[in-house]
């Protein structure tokens, strides 16, 4: 009983565009992400899902009920799919962080699973295991169908990692665009990746890290 998951990254904020940490920084979509969030709504109309879950978080929310709207689901709302928490890094762009932080961006950078980012903020190894129980709780309930997951950029990272089996350590080589598609399935034990960061329906898109 294999269970097909689409994963949407949020539209972009405005935070997004500065290269701005978000983590659990609750930010609206700005007027390109809300764009980006009915463009990905039209894309996915003659998708049909099971169910939907989305992120608590406001700009997964939107982009979520844009998506709903179109598709007559009512997403379902799990804080496990929020964006990881990245302590006092947390409102700093990425060089204010660097510069404020040089030896714990140092630990970011390199993607240490177990540095815990000061000031209550997790581990890319708590974080990934908050992500992959909660995807394991929607394949194992949703055994068999298609199921719409809406969250955000640090997460779709850990999915991607889970469906093809690259450690979390590794640097990322692979894209993470706002509102884009990516499709992961689990067949009840394995999990594999079937397409990725799939943006036809956009018209521009930003990546999840600078520079990227």
């Amino acid at each position: 009983m294999t269970t097909r998951i689409c994963l949407v990254r949020h539209g972009e904020t405005a935070w997004n565009a500065e290269r701005r940490l978000q983590g659990h920084i609750d930010i609206p979509l700005n007027d390109i992400g809300l764009a980006q969030a009915r463009a990905t709504a039209a894309s996915l109309t003659n998708q049909s899902f099971e169910a939907a879950y989305a992120s608590d978080l406001l700009r997964a929310r939107q982009t979520a009920d844009a998506i709903a709207t179109r598709c007559t689901l009512q997403p379902a709302i799990d804080a496990r799919l929020r964006e990881r928490h990245y302590g006092v890094f947390q409102a700093l762009t990425y060089d204010e962080a660097r510069a404020r932080f040089p030896e714990d961006y140092q630990h970011f950078e390199s993607r240490d699973p177990e540095f815990v980012f000061p000031g209550g903020g997790e581990s890319l190894r708590q974080f990934a295991a908050r992500i992959h129980e909660a995807l394991h709780d929607i394949a194992t309930r949703h055994q068999g169908g298609t199921v719409l997951v809406v969250t955000h950029g640090g997460v779709l990272d850990v999915a991607h990692r889970l469906a093809t089996g690259k450690p979390l350590e590794t640097p990322r080589d692979f894209t993470i665009p706002n509102a884009a598609l990516n499709w992961i399935e689990r067949d009840g034990v394995d999990w594999r990746l079937i397409a990725w960061a799939e943006q036809r329906h956009l018209k521009s898109a930003l990546d999840e890290l600078p520079n990227t």
